[in-house]
């Protein structure tokens, strides 16, 4: 005889499911300076049955409250270029409305392989990059201005396309072009990603794109997450950090690979 709690249990297995993938990406989002997002766009569309269109978007607004407790965990320990995150942060509130656009009108099929693409192309860039930790501060010129705001455009960009916050570009982006710590360069990736997921977000709550409940639930479990992430941030070495950084993002682009492949082959061209 079934027990009285079995259908209780079995109902609240997606939720836990889907706190299970908060709580992962909270804990990438601490420990590497990015959103989560990396991560939790699979998990969403292999365990919660999202398509690449929505993952990203409900992504995108789990992101906001756990890049909100990493940053001020950072920031606590001086580990936050305030400067710099004004700059990067207005380019990036531009850039995540170009991105969300093109969220809604590219094909579900170039998004999967778009996404994959910077996936490997980070993984690889970070491994030609070998961060070190200093305690100096970043000169600012009209160049160093300019090409923050720059950057910043490219991560909303990203971040409104892809339903990642950006940090997989904006850390490589803080250590090897404008040559910051690598701590302080996740600080300010977290702080951001803060505005620049909000603004995002609320293109693609327009849109219809973002489920409100899965969000609250992953959002919440990334947020407890991210403060023993920003812990192993601290005691894990620079060169272990980009190395366990790059081998999580190329299983993930592998995992997305063998997904792409299969769903091609069984979708219609005009619901790819």
């Amino acid at each position: 005889m079934t027990s009285p709690a079995a259908p209780s249990a079995r109902a609240r297995l997606p939720w836990v499911r889907l706190a299970l993938v908060g709580a992962a990406g909270g804990l990438l989002s601490g420990a590497f300076g990015v959103g989560g997002g990396i991560l939790m766009v699979p998990l969403l569309v292999t365990f919660a049955g999202m398509n690449q269109r929505r993952a990203s978007a409900t992504s995108l607004a789990a992101i906001v409250p756990a890049a909100v407790a990493g940053s001020i965990t950072y920031l606590l320990n001086g580990q936050v270029d305030l400067i710099a995150t004004l700059f990067v942060a207005i380019g990036g509130i531009a850039g995540s409305w170009v991105g969300s656009w093109l969220l809604r009108r590219l094909s579900l099929g170039w998004l999967r392989w778009l996404f994959i693409g910077l996936l490997v192309a980070v993984a690889v860039r970070l491994l030609l990059v070998t961060p070190v930790r200093t305690d100096r501060l970043l000169e600012f010129d009209v160049v160093t201005v300019v090409a923050m705001l720059a950057l910043g455009v490219a991560i909303g960009i990203a971040s409104g396309l892809f339903g990642i916050g950006g940090g997989v570009i904006m850390v490589p982006a803080f250590i090897a072009l404008f040559g910051m710590s690598d701590l302080v360069a996740k600080g300010t990736s977290l702080a951001v990603m803060i505005p620049t997921a909000v603004s995002g977000t609320v293109a693609n709550a327009r849109a219809g794109l973002v489920d409100l409940r899965t969000a609250l639930v992953v959002g919440v479990a990334a947020t407890a997450a991210s403060f023993g992430g920003v812990a192993i941030a601290f005691l894990l070495s620079p060169e272990w950090s980009v190395r366990l950084f790059a081998a999580l993002i190329v299983i993930a682009a592998v995992q997305l690979t063998i997904r792409a492949i299969t769903l091609g082959k069984r979708e219609r061209p005009r619901d790819v």
